[in-house]
């Protein structure tokens, strides 16, 4: 996306004209539309829509576009929207426990700039990564988490995110589940990644127990976290296909490049402003 842009996420009833109204309203004042796609939900008639354009020569300033479109186009319409601008590079927690790979495939995207996105710590309730992280120059902070310290610890992380002023939190294989309070005050801004196996897998050897049972195919899937445990809407997905021949340790090799790939598309959706969540499912433009 270009470096002087805005991003209008909409959902709205479904009626004629939406599209050109909301065009008219950015070409009538100078914007040059980089970016546009909808979508329409005809069992529910509501309309979806995503459209970007350049400020370069942007009539109205940049701190009163919403306003003005509220005024103008939403509240006619009975629009929900969200306004995103290109240059609000979004700050980025990490959450990790034993497994490595996702955080460190991350750290790799967010070095070689892949991401306009700054990640200032990471939590974590081992210790495995710590000298790693600071080798990239990141805070690292080890809270433990036990069933008599579930809250306490909560309320240590809830501060460092608000002492950091995160936007986002992903989990990369984080081996806790975040409490209904904790996951309140982030709401659609916590990403995890999974094995798909769930439920059908779950326990802490779900590749063993796929391995058991013969399976074809394996999976990974992103989703938001919300209060019900990995029933938040779904990001992305993905599979791939194992055999016979594949040992155990094959399919959690499988696996893990899977986890890495699927959980960096999710993150990319979600920093591009691609997400429009509706029912517990995701619009992904």
């Amino acid at each position: 996306m270009q470096n002087h842009a805005a991003t209008l996420l909409i959902t709205a009833p479904d009626q004629g004209g939406i599209v050109a109204k909301v065009a008219d309203f950015v070409a009538k004042n100078k914007g040059n539309i980089i970016d546009c796609d909808q979508y329409v939900n005809r069992q529910q008639r509501l309309f979806f829509m995503r459209i970007s354009w350049t400020l370069d020569e942007f009539f109205i300033p940049k701190a009163e576009i919403g306003n003005y479109f509220d005024n103008m186009i939403a509240r006619p319409l009975n629009m929900k929207w969200r306004l995103h601008f290109s240059d609000q590079r979004i700050r980025m927690a990490l959450f990790v426990s034993q497994y490595s790979h996702c955080l460190f495939d991350i750290l790799a995207r967010v070095h070689s700039q892949e991401w306009n996105v700054t990640v200032p710590l990471v939590i974590s309730n081992h210790r495995v990564t710590e000298k790693t992280i600071e080798q990239f120059g990141i805070d690292f902070h080890y809270i433990p988490v036990n069933k008599d310290n579930k809250q306490e610890a909560e309320a240590r992380q809830l501060q460092l995110l608000k002492d950091h002023h995160i936007d986002l939190i992903v989990l990369a294989r984080y081996m806790q589940i975040l409490s209904p309070d904790f996951v309140s005050h982030y709401e659609h801004q916590i990403i995890n990644i999974h094995h798909s196996f769930l439920p059908a897998f779950p326990g802490s050897k779900p590749y063993h127990s796929a391995y058991d049972r013969g399976v074809k195919i394996i999976g990974a899937t992103s989703h938001y976290v919300t209060d019900d445990l990995d029933e938040g809407p779904i990001i992305e997905q993905d599979v791939v296909r194992v055999s016979h021949k594949d040992t155990v340790d094959d399919m959690i090799r499988k696996g893990r490049d899977l986890e890495k790939i699927v959980l960096a598309r999710a993150i990319h959706h979600h920093l591009h402003r691609n997400i429009i969540v509706y029912a517990n499912r995701t619009i992904t433009f």
